[in-house]
């Protein structure tokens, strides 16, 4: 049995890329807090499913289509969560893409595309929620990092570069809205055992070096790293700001 929160019931959460991953699994668990649950992403199939599956249990979860790369659209999603479902009480900022890219390819358009999909959006998905969390003096945001940066990983600079610049992020926003007792911190994953990462970049040579370095030797699941941000969320965290948390099994 996974830890109950009763802080959190009736809180209104929103996650970035919720659909699949990581991120549904960040859903299912705030659903289970009895939260409101607003996850937006452009995998509408998958997002309808997860809010199907949610609703049949009797869970408060809502999906939008939205492209975060369009950030009018991301404004216009915070808007819609919030006439539907009341002020954004805390943001995940999950959603990224972990696309590999080599450096003598790269051209301008596609490290842009990178960053806005990797980082930008977390800022301003950010922007559109802290005149809530003012109003209530209280709220939390965590954005997700990687360990891709950390471990030295090579064929994806747009992608490291986007994620260390998570840290600085997570600093500044946590420096300026401290005073309103808005928290901010970041989670750096390590290899965790999505369908993507099983389909695209598993191997067997892949997870020896893994098992290897990695000080628990077994394989990671999503719902490890979203056991831990609901902890991060909820008021047990209540002293946690401005800091970036390793979920890794000891990798880095």
């Amino acid at each position: 049995m996974a830890a109950i929160y009763s802080d959190l019931a009736g809180r209104v959460v929103l996650v970035t890329g919720g659909a699949s991953g990581i991120g549904a699994a960040i859903v299912r668990r705030f659903a289970q807090q009895k939260c409101k649950v607003v996850f937006f992403d452009i995998k509408a199939d998958e997002g309808q499913r997860l809010a199907l599956e949610l609703s049949d249990q009797g869970l408060d979860a809502h999906f939008q289509r939205v492209d975060l790369t369009d950030i009018a659209a991301l404004r216009a999603g915070v808007a819609n969560a919030r006439n539907a479902h009341g002020p954004i009480n805390i943001l995940v900022n999950n959603a990224a893409h972990d696309e590999r890219h080599k450096t003598e390819e790269m051209t301008p358009e596609y490290w842009d595309d990178r960053i806005a999909v990797n980082l930008k959006h977390q800022f301003f998905a950010a922007q559109a929620v802290l005149p809530d969390m003012k109003a209530a003096n209280g709220g939390a945001i965590i954005n997700f990092g990687s360990v891709s940066w950390m471990a030295g990983q090579g064929g994806m600079a747009a992608y490291t570069a986007s994620k260390s610049g998570v840290v600085g992020l997570t600093r500044s926003l946590a420096r300026d809205y401290g005073p309103f007792n808005i928290r901010v911190n970041a989670i750096a994953p390590g290899w965790i055992m999505t369908e993507r990462q099983l389909e695209k970049w598993m191997t067997p040579q892949g997870e020896a070096e893994l098992m290897q370095r990695q000080c628990l030797k077994r394989r990671l699941v999503p719902d490890e790293v979203a056991k831990f941000t609901v902890f991060l969320a909820s008021d047990e965290a209540s002293a946690c700001t401005a800091q970036h948390y390793v979920v890794d099994g000891g990798w880095v």
